[in-house]
């Protein structure tokens, strides 16, 4: 076999590179009569390079998404029949991590994936970051039964695909302890040891604030402060903790019972220290580490070790390997330790339960396990995403509609236009844009459903769009929390999406009542149809007014006014499209779709052939670009897309991908071409994860969408225009499913 392993790798100063390596070298033995070659992708941290062995094929630069997938292509014509990857949240780039999903989800060879932390109460990117690797993977790997529980009952992994292998560990020389005792200056004393990179969650001072009452009793015990501190505290606070911790040992008088070695120790030099040892300790502050290497070595090694009671120590220590005391319990720590060095047998005891443990791990028995899983992983079927048509509706995909945040966004005025997470933003008051849409909504699911409560909510956002109309039809935008207007014209845009919004409630009303003071919304509002002319105030109002006219289909004036906006949204297309460029001006930036999808809006009216010609012309065209990769990829609002150069990929946002829901939706509507009833599915899953980042935008938790999909991760705010955004998607795609079925 040949495998390609993604991780962090020496000479880089951290445990996964260390893991990685032991890996590495674990691998470079027979299995099945056969040697086996394996090769690593590196991780570069903070624009640092490292001078790599031979190994190293390969390396990726955190913060950089393009590495990401290069590295993905790499091991696609690597040869190689398995990737192996090494998980932890803080070694990938973006929030949580999330460059790895786009990584791996561009594989062609199966996933093997070993987890170094599992959370039992993840964020909101952690846990997603997790199911996404879940569904990947082939094989998951953890390092005790607990993570089993933590992967199945928080992220939904299939317990099939998860294997328990133990943290590896070496083989220690014993026939040299003398030796390393004399090297280190320790053959007269009694020996206590932590190793690791340094961090207050290790809880050192637990330790020194507990050897007062031992060296009472025992002066001769010195105890080794093993490690660097680790790279992120340093740079966060420099050697504040260590320095701490120095100040500490002063107070309390024992300068002659520490020792700090604050190097990256070479394994040979650890090793040394460990087999020199007599008892172990580690103080972790939580118990929410699932993996310590540095516990795995230690109990190897035939120390007698002591711990907290983290999930990792808990499972390890078990059967009397070891003994744990309470958290921060400085007190319990002394009276075990001086229980510990007055009771040499049972010391040796505790020494030699480990040790035998220890030798079932040792690295060359752990590479045979892996080998074994490499074997029986690159011979199953790759794990492939749900196929994306109606499925996405009836195998459970589809989240249940729910108005939960749009109620918790909607007061009597109206929706409000931000939110803090999902706290609403009174500070930012209403606009108009999205309480036309709200009323777009929300007729559309009381059409759907006949749910009463999108009827209440019809009413509060009816109401807010009559608040905001001027005498002479046009409709302010902005309205402050305190209901004072803030602008006395509003854009186009805005315009336009209420004339759709009101023209969708004529064409659909729950009842005659609001039917009548709808159209004299409508009609008051018509007047201002010559003015406009802007594609997107054309488009959103040619929307509004075909509507209309499914209710009015003789109205010779509405029909002139649908004739004329037509026309000029064709006259751009015409002036702007060109060989290799099917648009209606020079640039793709947002709300996209809505453009063709109007044009086909109109055809069903008018039968115009040259509207539907230029609708699919440049249908195809956006196709091109947003789905080129297979899921959708919007483009981003920093820096769109001009003509002649090229697309942004971020920030992408869920109004964009609505329009084109609903644009792939009404060509599906007007051609009967399944390929764009799959492009509209494909389109949908978008919110749902199936995008460049591979993680969702809507929340299945407060029932919100996130407010964008940025380089580094999801926008958490869920402000009325993503969350309306995603309910009219999903409503549109819901619709189409149930009119096939």
């Amino acid at each position: 076999m040949k495998i390609a392993c993604v991780g962090n790798f020496p000479p880089r100063e951290c445990g996964i590179a260390t893991f990685t390596k032991d890996v590495i070298d674990s691998l470079g033995q027979k299995y099945d009569g056969a040697l086996h070659q394996a090769f690593v992708i590196a991780m570069n941290d903070n624009h640092k390079e490292y001078a790599y062995p031979e190994e190293v094929e390969s390396t990726i630069r955190q913060d950089y998404l393009q590495d990401y997938l290069q590295a993905a292509k790499y091991i696609n014509f690597s040869g190689a029949d398995i990737c192996l990857l090494q998980h932890e949240f803080g070694i990938y780039g973006g929030n949580s991590g999330v460059y790895i999903l786009p990584l791996i989800n561009k594989l062609k060879i199966p996933l093997v994936v070993i987890f170094h932390t599992v959370l039992k109460e993840p964020s909101y990117n952690e846990k997603n970051i997790i199911i996404e690797i879940g569904k990947r993977a082939s094989a998951i790997v953890v390092m005790n039964s607990l993570a089993i529980d933590f992967l199945t009952e928080v992220y939904g992994v299939e317990k099939e695909k998860i294997h328990v292998i133990e943290h590896g560990v070496p083989e220690f020389d014993f026939t040299r302890i003398e030796y390393h005792k004399k090297k280190f200056k320790v053959e007269n004393r009694k020996t206590l040891i932590t190793f690791g990179l340094l961090s207050r969650n290790k809880g050192i001072e637990t330790v020194i604030n507990a050897l007062p009452e031992v060296v009472k009793k025992h002066p001769d015990l010195l105890y080794i402060i093993l490690g660097k501190t680790h790279p992120a505290v340093i740079r966060s606070s420099g050697e504040e903790y260590r320095n701490y911790l120095k100040l500490l040992v002063h107070q309390q008088g024992l300068s002659d019972n520490v020792f700090f070695d604050d190097r990256f120790l070479s394994i040979d030099d650890l090793l040394g220290y460990l087999s020199a040892a007599d008892m172990y300790v580690t103080p972790y502050l939580n118990e929410a580490q699932i993996t310590s290497g540095t516990l795995a070595y230690a109990v190897s090694s035939g120390t007698a070790v002591i711990s907290t009671p983290y999930w990792h120590a808990k499972e390890l220590l078990a059967n009397d390997r070891g003994i744990l005391f309470d958290f921060g319990n400085s007190e319990q720590l002394a009276e075990i330790l001086n229980s510990l060095l007055e009771d040499p047998v049972r010391l040796k005891q505790l020494q030699s339960r480990a040790f035998e443990f220890g030798k079932k791990t040792s690295w060359p028995m752990i590479g045979q396990r892996y080998l074994k899983l490499f074997d029986e992983t690159r011979k199953s079927p790759i794990p492939v995403p749900v196929e994306i048509d109606h499925n996405v509706v009836n195998t459970g995909l589809m989240p249940q509609f729910s108005l939960d945040h749009v109620i918790r966004m909607t007061d009597s005025t109206g929706i409000l236009q931000h939110a803090k997470y999902i706290v609403p933003k009174f500070q930012d008051g209403y606009c108009l844009d999205d309480n036309a849409r709200a009323l777009l909504m929300t007729t559309m699911a009381y059409r759907q459903m006949k749910d009463p409560e999108s009827l209440r909510l019809m009413l509060h956002y009816l109401s807010f769009i009559q608040y905001m109309q001027n005498d002479d039809g046009s409709f302010r935008n902005f309205l402050s929390y305190s209901r004072n207007y803030l602008d006395e014209i509003g854009s186009e845009d805005s315009f336009g999406r209420t004339i759709w919004a009101l023209g969708t409630l004529i064409r659909f009303p729950p009842n005659d009542v609001l039917f009548e003071q709808v159209r004299d919304l409508f009609q008051k509002g018509m007047v201002k149809f010559p003015d406009l002319n802007s594609i997107r105030g054309l488009a959103n109002s040619i929307i509004g007014v075909s509507n209309w006219m499914h209710r009015f289909p003789t109205d010779e004036g509405m029909m002139n006014h649908l004739r004329s906006m037509t026309q000029k949204l064709e006259d751009y297309y015409t002036a702007n499209s060109e060989e290799g460029w099917h648009w209606y001006e020079p640039l793709i930036s947002y709300d996209n779709g809505i453009l063709p999808y109007s044009l086909l809006c109109s055809y069903e009216i008018t039968g115009r052939e040259e509207s539907k010609t230029i609708a699919f012309e440049s249908i195809d065209f956006l196709s091109s670009i947003v789905l080129s990769e297979g899921n959708l990829s919007i483009v981003g609002s920093d820096g769109w897309y001009h003509k002649g150069g090229d697309a942004a990929n971020f920030d992408q946002q869920p109004l964009n991908a609505m329009a084109v829901v609903l644009m792939f939706r009404q060509a599906y509507k007007v051609e009967k071409d399944p390929q764009y009833l799959d492009k509209m599915f494909r389109s949908f899953m978008w919110f749902l994860g199936d995008n460049d980042l591979h993680i969702p935008l809507y929340d299945f938790e407060t029932k919100g969408c996130n407010d964008g999909l940025k380089p580094y991760g999801v926008n958490r705010n869920q402000g009325a225009e993503s969350t309306l955004a995603y309910l009219i998607s999903h409503i549109s795609v819901m619709s189409v499913f149930e009119q096939n079925h």
